[in-house]
């Protein structure tokens, strides 16, 4: 073998090798940071690429999938607005959407989303007060979602969202939170009871309002009837003179010895003469009424 041939292929090895170093896969879930001569060049996305070796260089490879920061290590204290002092355990997910500013613009990407989520969740929940925080989570996840993305743009980082996983409070503050809470459901309680018994005498006085209602209406019947029954026997007494007269006499007579009949207290009953007579001067006159009619 001469030489010429040891160097063609030695050219073909090194052409070999420097065409696998220079080849690149990136996986779908990753980006390449790429450097020539120690200064950025580009960032290789996924699929197939090529970089000159000796040249170019992978700084590191980049997850761009979406991941969760851990729950913090320590809990966020926070002051709120009516001075109760809670604990908040929070997470946040991220991705990173520039995978050059993630690598040359933070050194610790994790502790810096971490600072500025304490940050962020504690001048949020600074500003309101304690119910507040507990009835509206989802608002507050929001709003520090909101501020996050504007604080780690710079980073090449879009926060997709945050969760507030738990509130805590100490033994004290939760003794005075229950004691709270047991007052206002006793002022539920006592005003339930109080409407309860406030519509139960408006029920009974619109009763006594509607029984009053019906025994005027029953009395004014009444009256009208006997109003009527009066101008009647009026009328009859001015056109039949004594006639009338006496035949209403003596039909009260037999309503009252009727109404003495029926006493259970009766045993014997006596009929004076005038009653006998006034019978039956009442059958007459009756005769004689309906003669005339």
């Amino acid at each position: 073998m001469d030489m010429l041939t040891v160097v063609l292929l030695a050219l073909i090895v090194i052409g070999v090798i420097f065409v696998a170093k220079g080849v690149k896969i990136v996986p779908q879930s990753r980006e390449y940071v790429v450097e020539r001569l120690g200064k950025y060049d580009r960032t290789l996305k996924a699929g197939f690429n090529f970089i000159i070796p000796l040249l170019n260089s992978i700084r590191e490879p980049v997850d761009i999938l979406e991941r969760q920061i851990s729950p913090q290590p320590e809990k966020i204290s926070v002051i709120t607005k009516d001075n109760v002092e809670i604990n908040l355990l929070t997470t946040v997910f991220f991705r990173v959407t520039d995978a050059a500013r993630s690598v040359y613009r933070i050194q610790d990407l994790t502790s810096a989303i971490r600072n500025a989520v304490t940050s962020t969740v504690r001048s949020t929940c600074g500003q309101m007060e304690f119910d507040d925080i507990q009835g509206r989570r989802e608002h507050i996840n929001e709003t520090i979602k909101t501020q996050l993305l504007s604080a780690c743009e710079v980073w090449g980082v879009e926060i997709t969202r945050t969760e507030i996983l738990d509130v805590l409070v100490d033994e004290t503050t939760r003794h005075a939170m229950q004691k709270q809470l047991n007052a206002e459901r006793e002022r539920r309680a006592t005003v339930t009871a109080a409407e309860g018994e406030r519509d139960s005498k408006k029920l009974a006085a619109d009763a006594e309002l509607y029984t009053a209602q019906k025994k005027a209406e029953a009395r004014r019947v009444l009256a009208d009837a006997e109003a009527y029954a009066t101008t009647t026997v009026a009328d009859a007494i001015a056109k039949n003179g004594q006639s009338a007269i006496d035949f209403e006499i003596a039909k009260l007579q037999v309503q009252g010895w009727t109404e003495i009949s029926k006493s259970s207290a009766s045993k014997l009953i006596i009929i004076p003469t005038e009653v006998s007579k006034s019978l039956g001067s009442l059958a007459s006159m009756l005769e004689a009424f309906k003669a005339m009619k």
